[in-house]
């Protein structure tokens, strides 16, 4: 079976550049700048991973995180943002967060963010 990975996210460009970076490395991926699209996704288990912006729909991923969770408690969620709001990162880590990235402005940001998704992958094999 083919690994999924949902990137949820309002800004296209970074939308777009993930993408790229995850199709080249073999996985199945699912773009969407809309929750509900998102949490079909989850409920469906579709996705392994979710890649997910700070920002969308009028919501944060402070509002959605827990939503994600609940549908799908074993859910891997790697966070990207614009900024680091240290209280906000705690609270969304102790939410289940797997992982925090600045948003990719560059091929190195891009390559951390493809390993924090195969490391996670490999977790979730490791844990099956």
């Amino acid at each position: 079976m083919q690994e999924g990975i949902l990137i949820v996210d309002e800004d296209k460009d970074c939308r777009k550049k993930m993408a790229e970076v995850f199709t080249e490395a073999g996985y199945n991926v699912t773009v969407t700048n809309s929750i509900a699209t998102a949490l079909n996704g989850v409920l469906k288990k579709t996705a392994q991973v979710v890649v997910i912006g700070s920002n969308f729909d009028e919501l944060t991923a402070a509002d959605i995180i827990p939503l994600l969770k609940q549908c799908n408690r074993k859910l891997t969620i790697i966070l990207i943002s614009a900024d680091t709001n240290l209280p906000l990162m705690r609270r969304l880590r102790k939410e289940g967060i797997f992982y925090h990235a600045l948003k990719p402005v560059n091929a190195q940001d891009r390559e951390e963010i493809r390993q924090a998704v195969q490391c996670a992958l490999e977790n979730q094999r490791h844990n099956l």
